[in-house]
């Protein structure tokens, strides 16, 4: 046997759980693992569920997934949309000669109008293939997709993850919106929401990450309640970790924002800053995210004159992430509501005291104020500079809320009892639809799959040759020119060609009848 078969196992070998492996196509219509919870997701499970003996196949769209290196069973297969918006040139227009079929021209014509399209046409793409490889997969686990694509037969039986409806997230952008316009805007995008709840009530299994989230599907979604189960994720704890080397800077509060929108809560935070500095004038903010331009947030540093007391960093690899956590006294998460909060898990995994808000389910993860964190109501930027300045002033308090911190994290949030929690839905899943678990085909091992285009399914080993840098996450962003891999069909495991459909390459095609509605009907997209 060579070595590569070595790594990748025998089809014979059981899984952990001591079962015949299980070959899973897990689906991401957004993988970027440096940006967004959902990349994250995808990246630290499939590499889980690899070290139990699955074979994992990531199927994404731009940006694509980046995973982890070193597991034979792990591979990525590129289901390349338009990628509208892409840096540096968002919301574009393709050209003509990048579209390839009808499905194409609905994401453009959904953009036009104001929407966002990446569900549905990554949904249906994924049924195309899927249905192309029929027999490859015993279990297929979409990712929050939630795609009109996804009903019906896909080829194996369906779970679904869904870390929190983002029905939510309308309704706080919704509430902050100061005019009639920007409401218009923010219904008009999410549109999709209104197919996400179609979709989400006819799925047989759904996973979520809290019981919080439970319940929101339950209540938003109207999805049976003996239907979602909690499989809670976590940090990855041997990456953050302790390190005494590390010196705290004093003053110093970390964030992690992704994004300039009020489910994140920075605004507050911004304030309570300005409160905190009137005692603790070394008191500085980081956030992980991108600077915004305009907005509350860059109105309340100008308001409050803190442009040199705030920073802002991207684009920094999971080695500086974890060192700049480390280094900082407190860590804050302010988010008004949180379907699961990673960042939580991993400030509290490093042994940084954390300051969070209740909303959602952090406290789920935080745990109770005064013993692992110190917890203060949502949107309170009061409340919050009192709770960052308790703890700035009081090194005792950060000793003991970092260690209990760090325990709890051990005790319940890692990202291997997420995968086995995962596997035993997924096998339940299988035993509920009848089929079998059939035997692994031989795959290409790792290391051995072709180039593209003959083969986009590649391993995480071969990805990181294909990155100018494989350290750095600039990848996760990055795009095919247009008319090359952007366009390019995706491969079958067997390397003929999956079916495109109509082989059209210019706007205005005809959709089937049974999304036709959804691509076209503009009036619910601007009242639902």
């Amino acid at each position: 046997m060579t070595a590569e078969a070595s790594q990748a196992g025998s089809p014979e070998d059981p899984a952990a759980d001591g079962e015949r492996p299980l070959r899973i196509a897990l689906l991401t219509y957004k993988g970027n693992p440096f940006c967004g919870g959902q990349g994250v997701y995808v990246r630290h499970l499939s590499r889980e569920l690899a070290r139990l003996g699955h074979r994992i196949e990531v199927i994404g769209a731009q940006p694509y997934p980046v995973l982890d290196e070193g597991h034979g069973r792990l591979s990525l297969t590129e289901l390349p949309s338009l990628d509208l918006y892409r840096q540096p040139d968002p919301f574009r227009t393709p050209a003509r000669d990048e579209y390839r079929d009808w499905i194409d021209a609905a994401e453009v014509a959904t953009m036009w109008t104001g929407g966002f399209p990446e569900p549905l046409t990554f949904s249906l793409r994924a049924r195309r293939h899927l249905r192309a490889r029929r027999g490859d997969f015993d279990v297929v686990h979409d990712n929050q997709t939630l795609g009109y694509g996804l009903l019906g037969d896909v080829g194996a039986p369906l779970v679904t993850t869904i870390h929190h409806p983002i029905t939510v997230d309308r309704r706080l952008e919704l509430e902050a919106a100061e005019s009639r316009q920007r409401r218009l805007s923010v219904r008009r995008w999410y549109a999709f929401t209104r197919m996400q709840k179609r979709v989400a009530r006819r799925l047989p299994s759904v996973l979520t990450v809290s019981g919080t989230s439970r319940q929101e599907i339950v209540d938003d979604l109207g999805v049976r309640a003996d239907r979602v189960h909690v499989v809670h994720i976590g940090a990855d704890t041997d990456l953050f970790s302790p390190d005494p080397s590390v010196a705290r800077i004093p003053g110093r509060i970390v964030t992690t924002s992704s994004a300039d929108v009020p489910l994140k809560g920075l605004v507050f935070l911004v304030e309570a800053l300005a409160k905190v500095r009137t005692e603790q004038p070394e008191a500085h903010l980081v956030v992980v995210g991108k600077r915004p331009e305009e907005g509350p947030v860059a109105q309340a540093m100008r308001r409050y004159g803190l442009e040199g007391a705030v920073e802002f960093v991207k684009g920094i690899s999971d080695a500086e992430l974890v060192d700049l956590v480390r280094s900082a006294q407190v860590a804050c998460v302010p988010s008004l509501y949180e379907g699961f909060s990673l960042p939580a898990a991993e400030a509290m995994a490093t042994g940084t005291p954390l300051v969070a808000t209740t909303g959602g389910a952090i406290p789920e993860v935080a745990g109770p104020d005064g013993e692992t964190c110190l917890a203060v109501p949502p949107g309170d930027a009061g409340a919050l500079a009192a709770g960052l300045s308790r703890l700035l002033g009081d090194a005792d308090l950060r000793a003991r809320l970092g260690a209990a911190g760090r325990e709890r994290v051990l005790r319940h949030f890692t990202w291997a009892r997420a995968a086995e929690g995962t596997v035993a839905r997924y096998r339940e899943a299988v035993a509920g639809s009848g089929a079998p678990v059939r035997p692994e085909r031989p795959g290409p091992v790792s290391g051995r799959a072709p180039a593209r285009p003959e083969a986009p399914a590649r391993t995480a080993a071969a990805q990181a040759e294909a990155r100018p840098d494989a350290s750095s996450p600039a990848r996760a962003g990055s795009s095919a020119p247009a008319g090359t891999g952007a366009t390019e069909a995706p491969v079958s495991r067997s390397g003929a060609p999956a079916p495109t459909g109509s082989a059209r390459t210019a706007p205005g095609l005809t959709a089937p009848a049974e999304v036709v509605d959804v691509v076209s009907d503009r009036e619910s997209r601007a009242t639902c």
